[in-house]
């Protein structure tokens, strides 16, 4: 009887239900390999809906760009949903960007519709040419504003620069020469490309404002509206 109990016992274990002969989680083949679960690896981040409208707009104006990942450096200096602005498209062909960088997407759209409406049309109404090119002196730049202790525009790449516009007959007419010095239809192309910018931008400064802007037109996004 004793040596029948040995054998009873273990009938009884396998017969209780629930009760496992194998360790909690392996698998059924022995030897079997545990390796530990993958780790979720950190995904960039999905642009915002805002986001995602604004280069939806961007890519409507025909514009050629990349977008950029944000960036945050010193205190007040970001970019947030920047473009890399390659090329822009006017009424019937297309110009590029000279020496531009980061922008914001909403910069972007702004400036391409004051190009296109305010810059290529007046090339060819007074001076009988496309636009080829927009030369620029940059956009984003982690910087006060000269004299203060406040962030510029350009700290946040909501700002451009533009020197110069180059047509496709060649002329080059840039804000350092022709402003006060180029032929009247020159000058007056000048003057309607910044009542144009004045429309768009929020805030645009000339060789009319300060010493400081007398080789180019400063345009930002936003704030408060001034022009001059």
């Amino acid at each position: 009887m004793r040596a029948a109990r040995p054998l009873l016992l273990v009938l009884l274990a396998l017969s209780l239900p629930g009760c496992q002969l194998l360790p909690s989680g392996s698998g059924g083949e022995q030897g079997a390999s545990r390796s530990p679960p993958p780790i979720e690896r950190g995904r960039p981040a999905a642009a915002s809906p805002q986001g995602a409208q604004c280069l939806a707009q961007l890519s409507a104006t025909g514009a050629s760009y990349t977008p950029l990942p944000d960036r945050f450096e010193a205190t007040g200096c970001m970019q947030v949903n920047p473009v890399a602005l390659t090329s822009l498209q006017g009424d019937a062909t297309r110009f590029t960007i000279g020496n531009i960088g980061p922008v914001t997407c909403q910069t972007a759209n702004v400036f391409a519709g004051w190009a296109r409406f305010g810059v290529d049309r007046a090339a060819r109404v007074h001076l009988g040419s496309r636009l080829a090119r927009i030369e620029t002196f940059g956009s984003y730049a982690c910087r006060n504003i000269a004299g203060s202790t406040r962030r510029s525009a350009h700290a946040r790449a909501e700002a451009i620069d533009v020197a110069a516009f180059v047509l496709e007959d060649g002329r080059r007419i840039s804000i350092a020469d022709d402003w006060n010095g180029g032929t009247a239809a020159e000058r007056q192309f000048l003057r309607v490309v910044l009542s144009s910018a004045c429309k768009r931008f929020g805030t645009v400064l000339s060789p009319e404002y300060n010493a400081a802007h007398a080789d180019h037109l400063h345009m930002e996004v936003g704030g408060q509206s001034f022009c001059r």
